[in-house]
């Protein structure tokens, strides 16, 4: 098993300035990753083998360069030196949770932070790997993280569009939809809403309608990503 210990001499991948100009592309199935490391021979490296293990990389000297980065959102993890320059790890991890929330970050150091590993994956790393980098473990950590990342995003996506089409319901099909989804008949809900069963089956219809959902379950399954049934939090 090998480390990420020295600079391939024969850098086939080219310098960081080649490869920071990347754009990520959506329409691939190749891992799309964000590489932050400061030391240039190590960011080298990485580069190296990372598009070596058929990974689609962009590489940066700092994290305001990802940031400024058009297309953030597109890569499938983020991997980075959790001590770097003016903005560091931790603070980068704490920018993404507000702009990326689907973002996966794996954090590399050269040195060991028991306490600050713990800090970053109590905050959502993925992973906090101490150099010299073990290839296998790397190569899985950012396996990992593209796969929690496209789960993410594919999930957030469907919010949105759920919610765009809950938006199209009137006040009274919000109603009757919250309250289908709860497992209420039909002449419950009436009763509840103090209307006709006749006059909440043709709110029903319309409620599947809007929301493009083919049966009952589908609807329960939106109310779910919607969480229109989160229980009121308690005042302590």
């Amino acid at each position: 098993m090998t480390q990420i210990a020295k600079t391939h001499v024969a850098f086939q991948a080219g310098s960081a300035s080649d490869v920071s100009g990347i754009k990520p592309d959506a329409g691939n199935g190749r891992i799309r990753v964000a590489l932050i490391e400061d030391d240039e021979r190590m960011r080298q490296a990485l580069v190296f083998q990372l598009t070596s293990a058929d990974f689609e990389v962009a590489a940066y000297a700092a994290a305001e360069e990802l940031l400024e980065t058009v297309g953030t959102k597109e890569f499938d993890c983020v991997v980075a030196d959790i001590y770097l320059p003016k903005m560091n790890g931790l603070q980068l991890q704490e920018e993404l949770s507000r702009t990326v929330p689907y973002a996966s970050i794996v954090f590399i150091t050269g040195h060991g932070d028991l306490s600050l590993g713990i800090h970053a994956m109590r905050n959502g790393a993925v992973d906090f790997l101490e150099k010299p980098i073990d290839d296998e473990a790397l190569l899985q950590s950012i396996s990992r993280g593209a796969e929690r990342s496209r789960r993410r995003r594919a999930e957030r996506s469907r919010r949105i569009e759920l919610e765009n089409l809950q938006r199209s319901l009137t006040a009274r099909e919000r109603e009757v939809f919250a309250l289908i989804t709860t497992g209420l008949l039909n002449k419950q809900v009436a009763a509840s809403l103090g209307t006709t069963e006749r006059t909440v089956k043709a709110h029903r219809a319309s409620v599947m309608t809007k929301m493009n959902a083919p049966s009952l379950a589908d609807l329960v399954r939106m109310a779910g990503i919607l969480e229109l049934h989160t229980p009121a939090k308690t005042l302590e």
